[in-house]
């Protein structure tokens, strides 16, 4: 991956693990449902105009997969992710809802019948492992953890229905229907799940308006166009194990900017579902391929 590749890599994950501490943040003036409603949809209605010439789903079924998208990626994802911070640490929310790409291969082998590698699967172990070890072995049934797993599960089906459907839309078209899609839902789903409020402060309006603003560019537009860019132009394979780097920004920002406590086994788990992460997505070559390989080395060799 060349620098510029690598830069733009890691400034997202930063990104993506800022969010939490950020969204924490923004419940002190908003219910999770409008906040989320007001991030997502105003990312998609800022991104139309330069889409509009873009190819776009032209049936039903094709406009119903990105709605399907939508509310796993944009409504379930955040959703759990916000609510859970409310009794919960953002540190403790980023680890947990990071363990996507585990929740990925498990769907996968279980809905598509994918077959894995026995490395992967100790990738699964040790990543579970590490959810343990980050709440201190003490896995009761507070609300806040349940929310955050919940999300990394609902994070790992999104990836799933993106990476069988997303081949056949514009990377950035499905980015801004899906965003616009699950924003609306969550609109319209708020007054069921929550009670609604969202309060200007006069005397803190400079900063809430920095979280929104933040909310919509940074963790909204930024992430998805930078991180598209980077799977269209990298090594997905190589790309997608940076992923480990978001629960590490999480914890580390909702320590540096919330004062949230790092305990010693927090950081062991964290390390835990890194490596899990890490194995889950190491791309591992069969013998064949392998030998193979190697044969064509020795043939290179040759000449």
């Amino acid at each position: 991956m060349n620098p510029r590749l690598l830069m733009m890599t890691v400034s997202t994950m930063l990104v993506a693990g800022l969010n939490f501490p950020i969204g924490k943040m923004a419940l002190s003036f908003g219910s999770p449902f409008i906040l989320l409603a007001i991030r997502f949809i105003g990312a998609g209605l800022l991104m139309l105009p330069f889409i509009l010439k873009r190819p776009h789903p032209r049936s039903a079924v094709s406009w119903l997969k990105v709605a399907t998208i939508g509310l796993f990626q944009s409504a379930l994802v955040m959703t759990g992710i916000y609510i859970s911070m409310k009794t919960i640490t953002s540190g403790s929310s980023s680890i947990l809802s990071s363990t996507n790409p585990i929740w990925f291969i498990v769907f996968s082998a279980l809905v598509l019948r994918t077959r894995y590698h026995a490395l992967q699967w100790v990738g699964v172990a040790i990543g579970f492992a590490g959810v343990a070890m980050s709440q201190g072995f003490q896995l009761d049934w507070q609300v806040g953890f349940w929310y955050a797993l919940g999300a990394g599960m609902a994070w790992g089906l999104a990836t799933l229905l993106t990476a069988r459907w997303g081949k056949a839309y514009d990377s950035y078209v499905l980015a801004a229907y899906q965003m616009l899609f699950g924003g609306i839902l969550l609109l319209i789903a708020s007054p069921f799940f929550e009670q609604p409020f969202f309060v200007w402060d006069p005397s803190q309006l400079f900063r809430e308006v920095f979280i929104i603003g933040w909310m919509i560019l940074m963790s909204s537009i930024f992430q998805f166009i930078t991180w598209y860019y980077v799977l269209r132009n990298a090594d997905p394979a190589k790309a997608n194990a940076f992923l480990f780097l978001i629960p590490m920004f999480g914890a580390l920002s909702g320590w540096g900017l919330l004062g949230e406590t790092l305990h010693w086994y927090t950081l062991a788990g964290m390390l835990c579902i890194c490596l899990g992460i890490y194995l889950v997505n190491r791309p591992v070559k069969n013998a064949l391929t392998a030998a193979k390989e190697g044969g064509f080395r020795t043939l290179e060799s040759a000449k």
